[in-house]
């Protein structure tokens, strides 16, 4: 984020009102807290929503039923994520079973406690007992212990063809085995009727994804690529579950530091407005020439301090300088984007500058802000320090630009969850803002209920010498050039793989070209990807390139070959998909394609594949994308371990293992482009 200097003007400019117009006085910046308060992860309700989103996710299917969405004979054409019916993950759909069985034992509602289980016990576990043991202890009760309640519960679970069988371990965990019936016509339904079936069903319906936000007039770096990357994927994985996303870009283009861009190009080129774009040239040399003269010359250093006051005036002469040199950067910015294929939508510090005077008068109304050294603040507990709103000159700051952009996001664009992306030394702050939303009362007490604001910090991009990754000079490595370097890396290794397997002759240079693209790119966003956000990576194109272990390369690779040992099969994957729920096509065409899982690696990798949705549920409540890659991975070992010991081509289930491979493709596909990653389907 740039830096925010602006003289407060002498009057405040009005707040708009929601549609748009301008009133005649700020009024009282309205709470968002009449927002509904959402259920949580695990259970679902049908409530009033808008035409769309009844379009977008139907009356819920019951958990009791369990059954494919019916197909009329003949077959008609496979239903779309606008049409379908949901039931919610697998996980969802126990806990609705388990919940059922809670009601009738218990008077109190008792939220369910259900998580996947090691497979030697069954495949997932309800976990009450002991909790509601702790709370009945010493009551007059009907149970004796932890171990009579867990059978109880596992006694009034409703039938369902969901569930095999039950058992009871210890003090009172109740493990339930799927049964391999349900897991397969979950896996078929999916193959059917697409992958947006098994999108999770998320407790929120509009978020914004606050990411990437580099400084205009600066070039972007290594530096900015967690955040663009960590950002894109928690907006595709909320994107796929049906949450309405914008997609912000907060850029820096407001400060002191435009009083000194603007102030250099009038010196250096009087004429600036006949010669363009070549006026500035190399934004990045024009910057730091700028800046060294703005350090050396105390002439220039008044003028631009001048120039800054001039621009936030409004007078047309400067306005249009910094329109000019925000132009140039987005161009500059835009590359980036279209190469890693990210999509934002720009609102950068300036838009909200007109706003914040109000909100500082709404703090005031309420006593919440302080005269402190010269300088007003809002002391918030638990901190040392207070948080500053307007410096001592009368400027505003980091605070109160990102207070008038929350207020924005919560009052104009009705945002439910507000994600902030940014390095993990920027907590403190974003701790202190939220709490000053707390006390005005835009956001709840509770840090959990909705509408909510989060801040995702992210850990440091190192060298190899284990401090922050630059160039051998000392500068920080500009991303344009990191992505270059991965793409021709990536592309000269496929060409030896090809030379050395005598395939080179089979690609044209545009498939070469794309392939090194996609692994190129891929490499270097799975590599920052799969690590726990908050931890800091070690940037290596060694490492990252490497076609074995936990890589990019490794996985597309694995993907491709799936897609080659369908091709061999010379079957038509279509008419097995359409055949593995609709009787009248196995009657028409003879083909019969059912999915069996009577091997135990088919029916390990058939249950890791209806766990999906699950891993993207968690992923987005926790905002943690190495958790789906942890899953991408996985699957991809038990895929081999399936392929390794069931043999597909030839055999007698040939048909059952052929949709088993077509389902590992297909999840894997989603999570290469919710990680942001180009697919390949051939190496």
């Amino acid at each position: 984020m740039g830096s925010v200097s602006a003289s407060a003007p002498a009057t405040s400019p009005p707040l708009p009102s929601r549609r748009g117009s301008v009133s005649a006085a700020a009024p009282t910046v309205s709470s968002p807290l009449s927002s509904p308060r959402f259920l949580s992860a695990g259970y679902f309700r049908v409530t009033s929503r808008s035409p769309d989103w009844t379009r977008r996710a139907r009356v819920f299917v019951s958990a009791m039923s369990n059954e494919i969405v019916p197909m009329s004979a003949p077959c008609e054409a496979p239903a779309t994520s606008r049409n379908i019916e949901r039931a919610g993950s697998a996980k969802q759909q126990l806990s609705r079973l388990v919940k059922e069985s809670l009601g009738s034992l218990f008077p109190d509602e008792v939220q369910p406690i259900v998580a996947a289980c090691q497979a030697k016990f069954g495949d997932y576990q309800c976990n009450n007992a002991m909790v509601i043991w702790s709370q009945l202890k010493g009551k007059t009760t009907q149970f004796k212990n932890p171990s009579s309640i867990g059978q109880a519960i596992a006694k009034n679970l409703p039938e369902s063809e969901m569930i095999e069988s039950t058992s009871v371990a210890g003090p009172g965990f109740v493990n339930i085995k799927f049964s391999n019936k349900w897991i397969s016509k979950h896996i078929q339904n999916m193959l059917v009727n697409g992958i947006e079936q098994w999108a999770p069903i998320l407790s929120v319906r509009k978020a914004v994804v606050d990411f990437s936000s580099p400084n205009i007039a600066k070039e972007m770096h290594v530096g900015h690529l967690r955040s663009t990357i960590m950002g894109d994927t928690l907006a595709r994985m909320l994107e796929f579950s049906n949450v309405e996303v914008l997609r912000r870009n907060h850029v820096g283009d407001w400060g002191t530091q435009f009083g000194m861009l603007i102030e250099y190009l009038f010196e250096q080129f009087p004429n600036w407005e006949d010669a363009g774009d070549q006026a500035i040239g190399d934004l990045q040399a024009f910057y730091k020439a700028s800046k060294k003269k703005f350090d050396d010359d105390p002439d220039f250093k008044t003028r631009a301090q001048q120039a800054v006051v001039k621009l936030q005036s409004g007078e047309d002469k400067y306005r249009h300088a910094w329109q000019n040199i925000c132009e140039i950067s987005r161009k500059e910015f835009d590359l980036v984007y279209q190469r890693l294929k990210v999509q934002l939508e720009e609102k950068g510090e300036s838009f909200y500058n007109p706003y914040i005077r109000g909100i500082l008068e709404e703090f005031e109304r309420n006593n919440l802000i302080k005269e402190s050294e010269g300088a007003r603040v809002v002391e918030i507990d638990g901190y040392d320090i207070p948080l500053i709103v307007v410096k001592k000159d009368g400027g505003y700051n980091y605070a109160s630009t990102d207070l008038a952009c929350l207020w924005y996001r919560l009052t104009e664009e009705k945002a439910e969850w507000i994600i902030y992306i940014t390095d993990v030394g920027q907590q403190q702050h974003f701790d202190m803002f939220f709490s000053a939303a707390r006390l005005i009362g835009w956001l709840p007490a509770s840090k959990d209920a909705y509408p909510k604001a989060s801040h995702v910090g992210l850990g440091l991009v190192l060298g190899s010498d284990g401090k922050r990754f630059r160039t051998r000079s000392s500068e920080v490595v500009r991303l344009v050039e990191l992505l270059d370097e991965a793409k021709n890396r990536s592309k000269a290794e496929l060409i030896k793989r090809l030379e050395d397997n005598g395939k080179i002759t089979d690609w044209t240079d545009a498939e070469l070209e794309s392939t090194a693209e996609a692994v190129g790119y891929g490499a270097i966003k799975y590599a920052d990807l799969k690590n726990n956000r908050l931890t800091n990576y070690t940037f290596s194109f060694d490492q990252m390139l490497n076609d074995k272990g936990n890589t990019a390369v490794y996985l597309l690779y694995a993907h491709a070959r799936i897609c080659s040992i369908i091709n061999k099969s010379s079957k038509d994957i279509e008419e097995l998909k359409k055949a593995s729920t609709c009787m009248s096509w196995k009657i028409n065409t003879g083909v019969i394609g059912k999915i069996v899982l009577d091997h135990v690696d088919e029916r390990a990798l058939g249950l890791h594949l209806i766990q999906f949705a699950e891993i993207v549920e968690e992923a987005c409540s926790n905002l943690l994308p190495n958790v789906l890659c942890e899953y991408l991975y996985n699957l991809s070992e038990m895929f081999t371990r399936f392929y390794t010991s069931c043999q597909v081509i030839g055999s007698e289930q040939q048909e059952s293992r052929l949709l088993l491979c077509e389902a590992t493709a297909i999840v894997m596909r989603k999570c290469f482009l919710l990680l942001g990653i180009t697919p390949v389907y051939r190496i």
